[in-house]
């Protein structure tokens, strides 16, 4: 697993009315301070991302369906830099998925779903700077998507190689992933 990834399975509480389960608790030793929670529903074949964040760490529940999580450690001084994975989240199994800045992620729908989504920073401060991506297919990412997204946002479409985003942020990235 690409390291600073934290896989956090949730315990539902279930009597004769249902289940309870707790989704977050600022007391869980997770490497995370949300400041904004959404929910996020995708339709059958959608693929979000790749993206990329310089300062904050996110954090995905699915809530409905499942989720196939692409991620790719880029992080220069990470033991595991250059590795990636895939990872299916469900919400038959619900956990967090929480992981640091320099990871570049994504998410694919095969039958469609519903996921929450916290991030460290708000969606309404994210700056040009810190709203990076790559392009899905792009194989030097080493994500093994088992099918083909039949919708992606036009940005996600006109997203750089990997190669390109490196080079991209190659002036930004020492030390900008200190701590993580």
């Amino acid at each position: 697993m690409i390291q600073g990834v934290l896989r956090h399975r949730l315990q539902a509480h279930a009597d004769a009315r249902g289940s309870f389960t707790e989704i977050w608790m600022d007391r869980w030793p997770l490497p995370i301070a949300p400041r904004q929670w959404a929910l996020v529903h995708s339709t059958p074949g959608t693929l979000r991302g790749m993206h990329l964040h310089l300062r904050h760490d996110e954090c995905v529940l699915a809530t409905a369906g499942r989720m196939l999580v692409g991620l790719h450690d880029l992080r220069p001084d990470s033991p595991s830099s250059g590795h990636g994975e895939l990872i299916e989240l469900s919400a038959e199994v619900p956990e967090l998925l929480v992981f640091p800045p320099g990871v570049v992620h994504g998410w694919y729908f095969p039958e469609g779903g519903t996921h929450l989504q916290a991030v460290s920073e708000p969606f309404a401060e994210y700056g040009e700077d810190d709203n990076l991506g790559c392009h899905w297919a792009d194989p030097e990412l080493g994500i093994h998507w088992p099918g083909q997204p039949t919708t992606l946002s036009p940005r996600a479409q006109a997203f750089p190689s990997l190669a390109q985003l490196r080079e991209q942020i190659s002036d930004r990235v020492i030390g900008a992933f200190a701590g993580a």
